[in-house]
């Protein structure tokens, strides 16, 4: 129906997803931590992305995440009630697939139980 001699054809809702400008692995918090800690990290173009925490030897406890994955700001949280207290590290790699640049960041934790 017209009014006023314009057609309307309904509504549509638009999402918008921010994008990252670089990429970034922000400080995990809290820290020190018990028994988890949040981890936020953003991938400025679609890469391939490895997540991960090493004990203070540089053995690998766990993944929290990897794969493909596509820009944006995202979240992890890693659950360490199964872990020590001590020192831990969370390191980011990852590899952009469009530009071919890779970035790679490491930050330390610790557990305090």
């Amino acid at each position: 129906k017209s009014k006023n001699g314009l057609l309307s054809s309904g509504s549509m809702t638009l999402d918008y997803t921010p994008t990252p400008d670089k990429f970034e692995l922000n400080q995990a918090y809290p820290n020190p931590f018990n028994p988890s800690t949040t981890v936020q990290y953003a991938l400025p173009t679609s890469s391939d992305l490895t997540l991960s925490v090493y004990d203070i030897r540089g053995r690998l406890m766990t993944y929290l995440s990897r794969g493909i994955m596509s820009a944006g700001y995202y979240e992890e949280v890693w659950d360490a009630t199964q872990y020590s207290s001590g020192i831990y590290f969370i390191r980011i790699q990852a590899y952009d697939m469009l530009d071919k640049n890779s970035f790679e960041s490491v930050q330390k934790i610790m557990l305090v139980k």
